[in-house]
């Protein structure tokens, strides 16, 4: 198996070890802030979140900043090997011009391996109710300076 498919089963999986918090917080208050977790080298999943003490009702963009710097930070000193950050946006999906609520889930892993994942989502009659899951290129922002 090359190394770029291995990164990206282990993305998958740091993935789908996140995704249920924000499924579960679209269920109970429609919403949920940024989020996020990372790979320790061990192979140890750790979920993370960000308090703002300083407001009761943080910006997210703030808080999508503070998780960046952390996972930069863990990148810089080696301690994991690959992050997600998980958001709730607005996005154009595939074949649309309409754009719609969505979770997404931005991965990068120390391998060169990144992606942003997109779960639409509509709220119908208070179910949460999921579209069609579409990925496009992550920036490679978290482990760009720091390839083995």
């Amino acid at each position: 198996m090359s190394q770029l498919s291995n990164a990206k089963q282990e993305c998958e999986k740091l993935m789908n070890n996140l995704l249920p918090t924000a499924q579960n917080m679209l269920n109970k208050y429609r919403e949920f802030y940024p989020y996020g977790g990372y790979i320790e080298l061990d192979g140890q999943i750790r979920h993370v979140g960000v308090k703002d003490e300083t407001t009761e009702y943080p910006q997210s963009e703030d808080m999508i900043d503070a998780l960046e710097n952390l996972f930069l930070e863990k990148a810089r000193t080696h301690e994991c090997k690959a992050t997600a950050m998980v958001c709730d946006v607005r996005v154009k999906v595939p074949g649309s011009e309409r754009k719609r609520d969505a979770i997404q889930v931005r991965l990068d892993h120390v391998d060169g391996y990144s992606a942003e994942v997109f779960f639409p989502y509509e709220i119908v009659k208070g179910e949460v109710r999921y579209g069609d899951t579409f990925t496009s290129s992550g920036k490679g922002a978290i482990f760009q300076h720091h390839r083995a």
